[in-house]
Protein backbone atom coordinates (compact mmCIF):
# COMPACT_ATOMS: atom_id res chain seq x y z
CA UNK A 1 0.00 0.00 0.00
CA UNK A 2 1.18 3.50 -0.81
CA UNK A 3 2.51 5.48 2.16
CA UNK A 4 1.05 8.95 2.71
CA UNK A 5 3.17 11.17 5.00
CA UNK A 6 1.14 12.61 7.85
CA UNK A 7 2.44 16.11 7.07
CA UNK A 8 0.90 15.91 3.59
CA UNK A 9 -2.36 14.51 4.96
CA UNK A 10 -2.57 17.29 7.55
CA UNK A 11 -1.95 19.88 4.85
CA UNK A 12 -4.67 18.42 2.64
CA UNK A 13 -7.21 18.34 5.48
CA UNK A 14 -6.31 21.92 6.46
CA UNK A 15 -6.85 23.17 2.89
CA UNK A 16 -10.33 21.59 2.88
CA UNK A 17 -11.14 23.02 6.32
CA UNK A 18 -9.84 26.52 5.57
CA UNK A 19 -11.08 26.68 1.98
CA UNK A 20 -7.96 28.05 0.27
CA UNK A 21 -4.26 27.29 0.04
CA UNK A 22 -3.35 30.72 1.43
CA UNK A 23 -5.58 30.27 4.48
CA UNK A 24 -4.15 26.79 5.06
CA UNK A 25 -0.63 28.19 4.82
CA UNK A 26 -1.41 30.75 7.53
CA UNK A 27 -2.92 28.07 9.74
CA UNK A 28 0.08 25.77 9.29
CA UNK A 29 2.65 28.61 9.52
CA UNK A 30 4.24 27.72 6.18
CA UNK A 31 4.31 29.40 2.78
CA UNK A 32 1.58 28.88 0.15
CA UNK A 33 4.31 27.38 -2.03
CA UNK A 34 5.01 24.73 0.62
CA UNK A 35 1.30 23.90 0.79
CA UNK A 36 1.15 23.57 -2.99
CA UNK A 37 4.22 21.31 -3.06
CA UNK A 38 2.78 19.03 -0.36
CA UNK A 39 -0.50 18.73 -2.22
CA UNK A 40 1.31 17.94 -5.46
CA UNK A 41 3.36 15.24 -3.75
CA UNK A 42 0.21 13.76 -2.15
CA UNK A 43 -1.59 13.65 -5.49
CA UNK A 44 1.44 12.02 -7.11
CA UNK A 45 1.46 9.36 -4.39
CA UNK A 46 -2.29 8.76 -4.82
CA UNK A 47 -2.07 8.84 -8.60
CA UNK A 48 -5.27 10.88 -8.63
CA UNK A 49 -6.41 14.48 -8.53
CA UNK A 50 -7.53 14.97 -4.92
CA UNK A 51 -8.48 18.64 -4.80
CA UNK A 52 -10.91 20.76 -6.77
CA UNK A 53 -9.17 24.11 -7.00
CA UNK A 54 -12.41 25.98 -6.43
CA UNK A 55 -13.28 28.65 -3.88
CA UNK A 56 -13.70 27.14 -1.39
CA UNK A 57 -11.49 24.16 -2.25
CA UNK A 58 -13.31 20.84 -2.23
CA UNK A 59 -12.14 17.22 -2.34
CA UNK A 60 -12.69 15.15 -5.46
CA UNK A 61 -14.24 11.70 -5.09
CA UNK A 62 -10.73 10.28 -4.62
CA UNK A 63 -9.95 13.19 -2.31
CA UNK A 64 -12.83 12.20 -0.03
CA UNK A 65 -11.10 8.87 0.59
CA UNK A 66 -7.82 10.61 1.43
CA UNK A 67 -9.64 13.17 3.59
CA UNK A 68 -11.11 10.38 5.73
CA UNK A 69 -7.62 8.93 6.08
CA UNK A 70 -6.23 12.33 7.04
CA UNK A 71 -8.78 12.76 9.82
CA UNK A 72 -8.16 9.22 11.07
CA UNK A 73 -4.40 9.71 11.18
CA UNK A 74 -4.61 13.16 12.79
CA UNK A 75 -6.94 11.94 15.53
CA UNK A 76 -4.89 8.83 16.24
CA UNK A 77 -1.70 10.91 16.45
CA UNK A 78 -3.39 13.39 18.80
CA UNK A 79 -4.71 10.58 21.01
CA UNK A 80 -1.31 8.88 21.15
CA UNK A 81 0.44 12.14 21.98
CA UNK A 82 -2.02 12.88 24.77
CA UNK A 83 -1.64 9.40 26.29
CA UNK A 84 2.14 9.70 26.18
CA UNK A 85 2.07 13.18 27.67
CA UNK A 86 3.86 14.66 24.68
CA UNK A 87 3.56 18.35 23.94
CA UNK A 88 2.26 19.22 20.49
CA UNK A 89 4.83 20.67 18.10
CA UNK A 90 2.24 22.20 15.78
CA UNK A 91 -1.42 23.14 15.36
CA UNK A 92 -3.77 20.37 16.38
CA UNK A 93 -6.67 19.73 14.01
CA UNK A 94 -10.09 20.57 15.36
CA UNK A 95 -12.54 17.67 15.54
CA UNK A 96 -15.07 18.16 12.71
CA UNK A 97 -18.73 17.52 13.60
CA UNK A 98 -21.97 18.29 11.78
CA UNK A 99 -25.03 19.28 13.82
CA UNK A 100 -28.47 20.61 12.91
CA UNK A 101 -29.32 24.16 13.96
CA UNK A 102 -31.97 23.23 16.54
CA UNK A 103 -29.67 20.80 18.35
CA UNK A 104 -26.99 23.50 18.39
CA UNK A 105 -29.43 25.98 19.87
CA UNK A 106 -31.02 23.61 22.40
CA UNK A 107 -28.40 21.21 23.76
CA UNK A 108 -25.32 20.38 21.71
CA UNK A 109 -23.14 23.32 22.79
CA UNK A 110 -23.81 22.29 26.39
CA UNK A 111 -22.46 18.85 25.53
CA UNK A 112 -19.27 20.36 24.13
CA UNK A 113 -18.90 22.51 27.24
CA UNK A 114 -18.99 19.37 29.39
CA UNK A 115 -16.19 17.60 27.52
CA UNK A 116 -13.25 17.51 30.00
CA UNK A 117 -10.84 20.37 29.38
CA UNK A 118 -7.81 18.17 29.93
CA UNK A 119 -8.49 16.47 26.61
CA UNK A 120 -7.33 19.67 24.94
CA UNK A 121 -9.74 19.17 22.03
CA UNK A 122 -11.16 21.91 19.83
CA UNK A 123 -14.21 21.53 17.60
CA UNK A 124 -14.96 22.43 14.00
CA UNK A 125 -18.75 22.61 13.83
CA UNK A 126 -20.62 22.32 10.55
CA UNK A 127 -24.30 23.17 10.50
CA UNK A 128 -26.59 21.23 8.22
CA UNK A 129 -30.10 19.85 8.20
CA UNK A 130 -30.34 16.58 10.13
CA UNK A 131 -31.84 14.93 7.05
CA UNK A 132 -28.71 15.74 5.00
CA UNK A 133 -25.83 15.62 7.49
CA UNK A 134 -24.74 12.07 6.66
CA UNK A 135 -23.42 13.33 3.30
CA UNK A 136 -20.62 15.06 5.23
CA UNK A 137 -19.81 11.78 6.98
CA UNK A 138 -19.61 9.95 3.66
CA UNK A 139 -17.33 12.59 2.17
CA UNK A 140 -14.95 12.45 5.14
CA UNK A 141 -15.54 16.12 5.93
CA UNK A 142 -16.68 15.31 9.48
CA UNK A 143 -16.01 12.50 11.93
CA UNK A 144 -19.33 12.61 13.79
CA UNK A 145 -22.86 13.85 13.23
CA UNK A 146 -26.18 14.49 14.90
CA UNK A 147 -28.51 13.13 12.26
CA UNK A 148 -32.05 11.93 11.62
CA UNK A 149 -30.67 8.93 9.70
CA UNK A 150 -30.77 5.64 11.58
CA UNK A 151 -28.86 3.65 8.92
CA UNK A 152 -25.12 3.84 9.63
CA UNK A 153 -22.84 5.34 7.03
CA UNK A 154 -20.14 2.89 5.96
CA UNK A 155 -17.36 2.93 8.53
CA UNK A 156 -19.58 4.52 11.21
CA UNK A 157 -21.50 3.33 14.22
CA UNK A 158 -24.88 4.78 15.16
CA UNK A 159 -26.89 5.08 18.36
CA UNK A 160 -30.25 6.62 19.16
CA UNK A 161 -30.18 9.85 21.15
CA UNK A 162 -33.93 10.38 21.56
CA UNK A 163 -36.68 12.45 20.02
CA UNK A 164 -36.77 16.20 19.49
CA UNK A 165 -40.43 17.24 19.88
CA UNK A 166 -41.69 20.26 17.94
CA UNK A 167 -44.90 22.24 18.34
CA UNK A 168 -46.76 24.05 15.56
CA UNK A 169 -47.20 27.60 16.82
CA UNK A 170 -48.13 31.10 15.72
CA UNK A 171 -48.36 34.54 17.30
CA UNK A 172 -51.77 35.83 18.44
CA UNK A 173 -51.60 38.69 15.91
CA UNK A 174 -50.91 36.20 13.13
CA UNK A 175 -53.93 34.11 14.08
CA UNK A 176 -56.16 37.21 14.12
CA UNK A 177 -54.96 38.12 10.63
CA UNK A 178 -54.72 34.74 8.90
CA UNK A 179 -56.76 32.26 10.97
CA UNK A 180 -59.71 34.28 12.31
CA UNK A 181 -61.85 31.18 12.78
CA UNK A 182 -59.25 29.40 14.91
CA UNK A 183 -59.49 26.82 16.35
CA UNK A 184 -62.50 25.80 14.28
CA UNK A 185 -61.87 24.45 10.81
CA UNK A 186 -58.10 24.26 11.10
CA UNK A 187 -56.46 21.48 9.11
CA UNK A 188 -53.53 20.86 6.83
CA UNK A 189 -55.30 22.30 3.79
CA UNK A 190 -55.86 25.60 5.62
CA UNK A 191 -52.28 25.80 6.89
CA UNK A 192 -51.10 25.15 3.35
CA UNK A 193 -52.58 28.43 2.16
CA UNK A 194 -51.29 30.85 4.81
CA UNK A 195 -47.75 32.21 5.38
CA UNK A 196 -45.26 29.83 6.95
CA UNK A 197 -41.67 30.22 8.14
CA UNK A 198 -39.05 27.72 6.90
CA UNK A 199 -35.49 27.61 8.17
CA UNK A 200 -34.09 27.28 4.64
CA UNK A 201 -34.90 25.45 1.42
CA UNK A 202 -33.82 22.13 2.95
CA UNK A 203 -36.36 22.55 5.75
CA UNK A 204 -39.31 20.27 5.03
CA UNK A 205 -40.78 20.11 8.53
CA UNK A 206 -43.60 22.62 8.02
CA UNK A 207 -44.60 20.88 4.81
CA UNK A 208 -44.36 17.42 6.41
CA UNK A 209 -46.62 18.65 9.23
CA UNK A 210 -49.16 20.03 6.76
CA UNK A 211 -49.16 16.97 4.53
CA UNK A 212 -49.53 14.58 7.49
CA UNK A 213 -53.14 15.72 8.04
CA UNK A 214 -55.78 13.42 6.55
CA UNK A 215 -57.33 14.79 3.36
CA UNK A 216 -60.95 14.58 2.34
CA UNK A 217 -61.88 11.54 0.23
CA UNK A 218 -61.23 12.25 -3.43
CA UNK A 219 -59.31 15.45 -2.67
CA UNK A 220 -56.17 14.18 -4.36
CA UNK A 221 -52.57 14.85 -3.48
CA UNK A 222 -51.94 18.22 -1.83
CA UNK A 223 -49.35 20.53 -3.40
CA UNK A 224 -47.39 23.13 -1.47
CA UNK A 225 -49.12 26.49 -1.98
CA UNK A 226 -48.75 29.06 0.79
CA UNK A 227 -46.18 31.89 0.89
CA UNK A 228 -43.00 31.13 2.80
CA UNK A 229 -40.39 33.13 4.66
CA UNK A 230 -36.85 31.70 4.91
CA UNK A 231 -35.01 32.53 8.14
CA UNK A 232 -31.79 30.45 8.46
CA UNK A 233 -30.90 30.98 12.14
CA UNK A 234 -32.54 29.18 15.03
CA UNK A 235 -33.15 32.22 17.27
CA UNK A 236 -34.22 34.41 14.35
CA UNK A 237 -36.51 31.66 13.06
CA UNK A 238 -38.36 31.63 16.38
CA UNK A 239 -38.43 35.43 16.52
CA UNK A 240 -39.96 35.59 13.04
CA UNK A 241 -42.81 33.40 14.26
CA UNK A 242 -43.21 35.37 17.49
CA UNK A 243 -43.42 38.59 15.43
CA UNK A 244 -46.22 37.18 13.30
CA UNK A 245 -44.48 36.65 9.96
CA UNK A 246 -45.79 33.10 9.70
CA UNK A 247 -46.56 29.91 11.55
CA UNK A 248 -43.91 27.25 12.09
CA UNK A 249 -42.57 24.36 14.13
CA UNK A 250 -40.37 25.25 17.12
CA UNK A 251 -38.73 22.75 19.49
CA UNK A 252 -40.99 22.27 22.49
CA UNK A 253 -38.22 23.17 24.91
CA UNK A 254 -37.83 26.55 23.17
CA UNK A 255 -41.51 27.50 22.94
CA UNK A 256 -43.23 25.95 25.98
CA UNK A 257 -42.84 29.09 28.11
CA UNK A 258 -44.18 31.29 25.30
CA UNK A 259 -47.19 28.99 24.94
CA UNK A 260 -47.82 29.00 28.68
CA UNK A 261 -47.73 32.83 28.79
CA UNK A 262 -49.83 33.34 25.66
CA UNK A 263 -47.05 34.84 23.53
CA UNK A 264 -47.48 31.92 21.14
CA UNK A 265 -50.54 29.84 20.46
CA UNK A 266 -50.27 26.15 19.70
CA UNK A 267 -52.14 25.38 16.51
CA UNK A 268 -52.66 21.66 17.05
CA UNK A 269 -51.83 20.53 20.60
CA UNK A 270 -52.92 16.99 19.77
CA UNK A 271 -50.45 16.78 16.87
CA UNK A 272 -46.86 17.12 18.14
CA UNK A 273 -44.16 16.67 15.49
CA UNK A 274 -41.43 14.28 16.63
CA UNK A 275 -38.01 13.94 15.00
CA UNK A 276 -35.81 11.00 16.11
CA UNK A 277 -32.14 11.98 16.38
CA UNK A 278 -29.09 9.73 16.15
CA UNK A 279 -25.39 10.06 16.84
CA UNK A 280 -23.19 8.71 14.08
CA UNK A 281 -19.41 8.60 14.49
CA UNK A 282 -16.50 6.95 12.80
CA UNK A 283 -15.57 3.54 14.18
CA UNK A 284 -12.00 4.73 14.68
CA UNK A 285 -10.81 3.90 18.18
CA UNK A 286 -10.24 7.32 19.68
CA UNK A 287 -10.21 8.56 23.25
CA UNK A 288 -11.57 11.94 22.17
CA UNK A 289 -14.40 10.46 20.10
CA UNK A 290 -15.26 8.03 22.90
CA UNK A 291 -15.43 10.77 25.54
CA UNK A 292 -17.36 13.09 23.22
CA UNK A 293 -19.86 10.34 22.45
CA UNK A 294 -20.39 9.61 26.14
CA UNK A 295 -20.95 13.32 26.82
CA UNK A 296 -23.35 13.71 23.89
CA UNK A 297 -25.32 10.72 25.12
CA UNK A 298 -25.53 12.11 28.67
CA UNK A 299 -26.48 15.69 27.77
CA UNK A 300 -28.97 14.80 25.04
CA UNK A 301 -30.83 12.69 27.60
CA UNK A 302 -31.67 15.87 29.53
CA UNK A 303 -33.33 17.56 26.57
CA UNK A 304 -34.68 14.86 24.24
CA UNK A 305 -37.62 12.55 24.81
CA UNK A 306 -36.98 8.83 24.88
CA UNK A 307 -37.46 7.23 21.49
Amino acid sequence: MQHFPSEQLLTFATVIAEGTLDAAARQLHVTPSAVSQRLKALEQSAGRVLLQRSNPARPTEAGEVVLRLAHHVAQLEADAGAELGLASDGPQPALPIVVNADSLAVWFLQALAEVPEDLGVTFDLHRDDEQHSTALLRSGTVMAAVTATADPVQGCRVESLGVMRYRAVAAPRYIQRWLPGFPGGLDGAVLNTVPAVDFDRKDTYQWAFVSSWPTAPGAGRMERRGPRHYVPASQDFGDAIRLGLGWGLIPEVQCRQDIDHGRLIELAPERPFDVPLYWQRWKTKSVVLDVLSQTVRKVSGRYLRKA
